[in-house]
């Protein structure tokens, strides 16, 4: 009787899970110690030990570790490295896209979530409560560098993708950003279409982190702020396009902010929804539910696969698309489009 010694056992799944967790610290090593700034060319591992005040044949294990990650690129010689493509796009502090701050922020969210899970199977945990002073300051300050981090990075691609696919893109005039966090998707979209003008809809004082990136951008003729709550105050009316990106999770009364939204758009206006669902596919379904988790828990809205559509439907919104499985910061998303009759 043969026996195949290269089939990998069923405990291989659990046993990639525990790995996955050092290959995260590796990365959060890397990262804290600005790692990915010295490796724009071949280096050798006792170079960059030296420049980083570190152990010489820990840092080529490291090194190496990153490789196999696909994260860095080695010689024929096996002996020096350098940057990827990705981590000369997204890691290195001086590139564009630099998303270090962000994938930092995100480790230490996901760890604590780790963290309070048995607690949490154990005794629930509590419930989520509107922000007060404290929490509006840290959801600014993550607009100002992780959130502006991830949408500069990716959210604005997907964006201005999919209002230019719109029939209506060419007539479109004002716009809303509903809860927009740094603003950068309404100045890409304001960039993109030159008759666009709009404004973002955000707690106050992360609206006043998106007014610093419209001035900046030189936007403040066409692009403006409101401040205010997505449960309680007004975003205005009359908007062509309302673009909404992973908010919905937090709404108190979704059926209330949906109504409200239909009412604040123009007859013939567009809703863009991004946001994760809960799919049927098992594959799919694994890339999603580890971020969204403590979310769940927490009494916050991740509906499944296909229910935002219907709702957006029963709220009175006329034709309704959905494209799902979209690249988007973490995990996949869906993309709900829907026009107001």
């Amino acid at each position: 009787m043969s026996t195949d010694l290269t089939t990998p056992h069923p405990l291989q799944a659990c046993w990639d899970l525990q790995l996955a967790g050092l290959a995260a610290d590796a990365l959060r090593v890397a990262l804290t110690i600005d790692l990915f700034e010295h490796l724009e060319q071949f280096t050798a591992p006792a170079q960059l030990a030296n420049v980083l005040d570190l152990e010489p044949f820990n840092t080529g294990y490291l090194l190496e570790m990153l490789w196999a990650q696909g994260l860095l690129e080695r010689d024929v010689q096996g002996s020096l490295y350098r940057n990827g493509e990705t981590a000369q796009r997204y890691l290195s502090r001086s590139a564009g896209s630099y998303c270090g701050d962000a994938l930092l922020f995100r480790h230490q969210v996901l760890r604590q979530a780790g963290q309070t899970l048995e607690q949490a199977l154990r005794n629930g945990l509590p419930s989520a409560t509107a922000p007060g002073p404290e929490m509006a300051r840290r959801w600014a300050e993550a607009a100002r560098v992780q959130i502006a981090q991830e949408q500069q990075a990716v959210t604005v691609a997907v964006a201005c993708a999919l209002v230019e696919r719109l029939p209506q893109a060419p007539s479109l005039q004002r716009m809303l950003d509903l809860g927009g966090g740094p603003g950068l998707v309404a100045i890409a979209l304001a960039r993109q279409l030159p008759d666009l003008h709009g404004a973002v809809f955000d707690f106050a004082e992360t609206a006043a982190v998106a007014q610093d990136n419209i001035e900046r951008a030189g936007l403040e003729k066409r692009l403006g702020i409101i401040s205010g709550d997505l449960d309680r105050d007004d975003f205005g009316r009359g908007y062509d396009l309302i673009w909404c990106s992973s908010v919905l999770h937090f709404a108190d009364d979704l059926d209330g902010v949906l109504r409200r939204v239909h009412a604040a758009l123009n007859p013939g206006g567009v809703l863009i929804c991004c946001h994760a669902e809960v799919p049927e596919d098992r594959q799919t379904a694994a890339r999603m539910l580890p971020y969204y988790l403590h979310m769940r828990m927490q009494g916050r809205h991740v509906l499944p696969a296909g229910e935002l559509a219907q709702r957006l439907v029963e709220v009175g919104f006329g034709e309704v698309q959905q494209q799902d499985g979209l690249t988007y910061p973490v995990a996949p998303v869906s993309a709900v489009i829907a026009s107001k009759l």
